[in-house]
């Protein structure tokens, strides 16, 4: 849900300035609260972000479990990483780039986004942050959905576009693209 003043545009300068307890995302320059996580999708990020730090234990790439905030520069170049207007909280962040990171987060395009879709999230995860992530050049986005138990799994191509989703069950293993032996098991992610 956009804060009150939608009147006027939002900066990763007015996220800096936020306390610790507001969660939020700007995105275009319009900030949209967290509601707090559910249960299940709490149970669900910690076990993605188990299996996949498992797995990245003494390798380069970290995963990094929300509150973490990505800066996604979309605008123009000459803007400052103050002036950005597209700062996302996403579920689980993957960056194997260690140069653009620093002590709040990520300033540039991850490897790696997972997303863990509520109702009230749907729209804005499967339209508005895929759009954002695509032209970001986000390598592989992941929609998580609890309720319908279903994984689509976006990697971007050649041509920089997502392309045509790879769609999984929860009975199904998932291997993730951009590391060569890593397989997610969905099993253990739905088994709440």
């Amino acid at each position: 849900m956009p804060l009150p003043n939608e009147d006027r545009i939002y900066t990763y300068a007015d996220y800096l300035s936020w306390t610790e307890d507001v969660r939020a995302e700007i995105i275009d320059g319009v900030p949209y609260l967290h509601a707090a996580p559910s249960r299940i999708h709490q149970e669900i990020l910690s076990e993605l972000h188990r299996q996949i730090a498992n797995y990245l234990v003494g390798k380069e790439c970290k995963v990094y479990p929300a509150p973490f905030h990505v800066v996604l520069n979309l605008e123009e170049e000459t803007m400052t990483k103050e002036e950005q207007r597209n700062v996302f909280e996403p579920d689980l962040t993957v960056v194997c780039d260690k140069s653009i990171l620093d002590d709040r987060g990520c300033m540039g395009s991850p490897d790696m986004i997972i997303e863990i879709v509520s109702p009230s999230t749907a729209r804005k995860d499967k339209v508005e942050k895929f759009n954002k992530y695509e032209l970001a050049g986000v390598k592989e986005y992941w929609i998580v959905e609890p309720l319908e138990k279903i994984v689509s799994v976006f990697t971007l191509q050649k041509n920089q576009r997502f392309g045509r989703p790879e769609m999984y069950m929860d009975e199904d293993q998932v291997k993730v693209s951009i590391f060569p032996d890593l397989i997610v098991d969905l099993e253990m992610v739905f088994s709440h």
